[in-house]
């Protein structure tokens, strides 16, 4: 066997992540696929992303070798930093306001921070802006409403790339495309209850 040691780390990753998801979404309602609740599109997310990360590993085992790299001192030392940074967050969020006290808003504040900092260090840019941004989304989803979420998503998902940084016309060009087809395809098509602006 060609074994890929990234592709097994990231399909563990991604199981990871779904049924950490799977669990919170307990919370909500699931309906029926006719009547959907507030939890059905997360439970779908959730368990196309398990069935992702069994392709993966299942492609994981003929596609290498592809060895994990060695972390650097940075790079541990910025995930311990951001784990730190992300808890202590956590705790401090309830002194933020009752916005931060409700739900999950506070584990994700905690969480924004912790990807933030990871960010320092280049072998941890990516991923931790991406999944800065998908914290942004969420935070700003309530109360600034579903266009104000995409930017603040969109801005910091642009930032983990140099090139896109150096370009910010084109990131400003394909934020105005997204929000146009998600206005569309969500709120004119869908009919999706959910705020569209802060004001709104």
């Amino acid at each position: 066997m060609k074994i890929n040691a990234k592709d097994i780390a990231a399909s563990v990753f991604l199981l990871l992540v779904a049924f950490v998801g799977l669990w919170l979404n307990q919370d909500h309602s699931l309906g029926t696929a006719r009547r959907m609740g507030p939890g059905y599109m997360p439970m779908l997310v959730f368990w196309l992303e398990i069935g992702l990360a069994g392709l993966v590993l299942i492609f994981a085992f003929f596609n290498g070798p592809d060895p994990l790299q060695k972390w650097t001192k940075m790079e541990t030392a910025t995930l311990a930093i951001g784990v730190a940074a992300g808890l202590v967050m956590w705790q401090l969020s309830r002194f933020f306001g009752p916005y931060f006290t409700q739900t999950y808003n506070g584990i994700g504040l905690g969480m924004l921070v912790g990807f933030l900092v990871i960010c320092w260090a280049q072998g941890w840019r990516l991923i931790g802006y991406i999944c800065a941004s998908m914290c942004v989304f969420a935070l700003l989803l309530e109360k600034g409403g579903l266009m104000l979420a995409l930017v603040g998503t969109i801005a910091v998902c642009a930032l983990a790339e140099p090139e896109h940084r150096a370009k910010p016309v084109g990131v400003l060009g394909i934020m105005i495309f997204l929000l146009a087809l998600c206005w569309w395809i969500f709120i004119k098509q869908l009919d999706i209850r959910v705020q569209v602006f802060p004001w709104s």
